[in-house]
C-alpha cells in the first residue's frame, strides 16, 4: 500500500487537509505564473489531485476534511452574483451570439458522438436481448456528461439505473471527473492566442478602453454600513437566498445560479451594487479558493478500475466530443462574427463551466496585458463571453438536451 497522508493522523486532521490543499494551490499558481498561464493553475492542480487520489497519497476525504468544499457550497452563489456585477447590462444583451454558439456546441457533441457510435458501436456494445448497453446508450451518456455538469450526469444515471444499465450509470462519472484535464489546457492555449490578438487590437485603437474600477464603495446606493465585509456579505447573501427561492418556486426551471447572475447584472445596472461587488472585501480571496476546490471534488471518486473498464468508450467520447465542440462552435461563431479562437474557447466551456470560465479568462488577460488598462480591456472582451457561455452550455442547454435524450437509454 502506498504511503498516504492519512498515516499522519487518522481521521484526517482538518488543519492538515487545509494546509495540503493550500500547498497544491500554491504550487499550481506558481507554475501558472512561471509559464505565463500556458499551464493554467486549474490544469496543474487537477493533475496533482488526480495523481494524489489515484496513488493513495491523498485520502478520498482530503477536500471535505479541509472544510473548503462545505464553504464552497455556501459561497458559490455569492461569487456568481459578483460575476453578474462584473458585466454591464449592455454587455449581457450583446451575448446572444455567445448563447447561440453554446447551443451549437452541445449539438456538436451529440452529432460527433453519434458518428462515433455508428463507426465503433459493435466494439463498445453487446446484445440488447442479453441486457448489454448499446452504442446509443454511450452516446446519450457521453453527450450529457461532456456538455453538462452534475445535473446532467444525475439525469443520465437515473435513466440508466431505471433500465438496469449500471455501466452506463458509471460512464459519466469518469468523464465528469477527467474532462477538466482536457478542457483547461486547451482553453488556456486558445485564450492566450485570443488575448494576444485583443491586446494588439487595443493598441491599434480598435477596442474601447475600459475604466479600471477603484475597489471602494463608490458607485453604490447602499449605506456605508452595508459596504463593509460583513455588510456586503449580508446583502449579497439576501440576493442568493432570493435566487434559491425562485429556483424552488419554479422547481428548478429558473436555475439558482442563472437567477443569481441576472440579479447581479440588474443590481449593478440600478446602481445598488458597485461593479465587482465582492472586490476588495477581506473574505473574497478565500471564497475564490473554496469554489475552485469544487472543480477537483469528482477526482477523489475516480477509481483506476473504472477508467480501465471504460477506457475505449472514454477515449472515443473525448476525441469525438472535442472534435464536435471545435467544429460546430468554430463554424457558428465565425458566421456570427467571432474569431475562431474565441468561438472554440466558448465551446470548450462545456467541459468545465464555472469557475473555470472566470479563472482562465483572467489568467489569459493577465498573461497578455502589460498594463492594468490592457488587462482590463482584454478581460472586458473575453470574460462576459466565457461566463455566458458556461451558463448557456452547462447550466441551460445541456440540461434541456439531456432531459430530452435520456429517454433513449435502454431502448436499443
Amino acid at each position: 500500500m502506498p504511503w498516504s497522508i492519512t498515516e499522519l493522523e487518522a481521521p484526517m486532521n482538518p488543519v492538515v487537509a487545509f494546509v495540503v490543499v493550500m500547498l497544491v494551490w500554491t504550487v499550481s499558481d506558481f507554475v501558472a505564473k512561471k509559464t505565463q498561464s500556458l499551464l493554467s493553475s486549474l490544469f496543474v492542480a487537477s493533475i496533482i489531485f488526480l495523481i494524489g487520489f489515484l496513488s493513495g497519497i491523498f485520502p478520498e476525504d482530503l477536500l471535505s476534511s479541509s472544510s473548503l468544499l462545505a464553504l464552497a457550497g455556501v459561497v458559490v452563489g455569492f461569487i456568481i452574483v459578483h460575476l453578474g456585477t462584473m458585466i454591464s447590462l449592455d454587455d449581457f444583451k450583446k451575448q446572444w451570439k455567445t448563447l447561440l454558439v453554446g447551443i451549437a456546441t452541445v449539438l456538436g457533441i451529440g452529432v460527433a458522438l453519434l458518428v462515433a457510435g455508428w463507426v465503433f458501436g459493435p466494439r463498445i456494445s453487446g446484445s440488447t436481448a442479453d441486457g448489454y448497453a448499446q452504442a446509443i446508450d454511450f452516446v446519450v451518456a457521453g453527450t450529457g456528461a461532456l456538455s453538462g455538469g452534475t445535473i446532467s450526469v444525475l439525469i443520465v444515471q437515473d435513466a440508466a439505473l431505471g433500465v438496469g444499465l449500471t455501466n452506463i450509470a458509471v460512464f459519466p462519472v469518469p468523464i465528469a471527473a477527467l474532462q477538466g484535464l482536457i478542457g483547461f489546457p486547451l482553453t488556456s492555449i486558445i485564450l492566450r492566442k485570443e488575448a494576444a490578438r485583443l491586446r494588439d487590437e487595443y493598441r491599434a485603437g480598435n477596442i474601447e478602453a475600459v475604466v479600471v474600477e477603484e475597489k471602494d464603495s463608490a458607485g453604490t446606493r447602499l449605506p456605508d454600513a452595508l459596504t463593509t465585509t460583513a455588510g456586503t456579505l449580508f446583502v449579497v447573501g439576501l440576493v442568493v437566498l432570493a435566487s434559491l427561492g425562485i429556483n424552488n418556486l419554479t422547481n428548478g426551471v429558473l436555475n439558482t445560479f442563472v437567477v443569481a447572475l441576472v440579479f447581479g447584472i440588474t443590481l449593478r445596472s440600478l446602481g445598488i451594487f458597485k461593479p465587482s461587488v465582492l472586490g476588495g472585501i477581506d473574505a473574497f480571496g478565500l471564497m475564490m479558493i473554496a469554489i475552485m476546490i469544487l472543480v477537483f471534488g469528482p477526482l477523489a471518486t475516480v477509481e483506476p478500475s473504472d477508467v480501465k473498464a471504460l477506457a475505449f468508450p472514454l477515449l472515443l467520447a473525448f476525441v469525438f466530443g472535442v472534435a464536435g465542440i471545435a467544429g460546430f462552435s468554430a463554424l457558428v461563431g465565425k458566421l456570427l462574427g467571432y474569431s475562431v479562437p474565441m468561438s472554440v474557447a466558448i465551446g470548450l466551456t462545456s467541459l468545465y463551466g464555472f469557475p473555470g470560465t472566470m479563472i482562465l479568462s483572467q489568467e489569459a488577460a493577465k498573461g497578455a496585458g502589460e498594463t492594468p488598462e490592457e488587462v482590463a480591456a482584454i478581460e472586458g472582451q473575453i470574460l462576459p463571453k466565457m461566463i455566458v457561455a458556461g451558463f448557456s452550455t452547462v447550466t441551460i442547454t445541456s440540461v434541456i438536451v439531456t432531459s430530452i435524450i435520456a429517454g433513449r437509454i435502454g431502448t436499443g
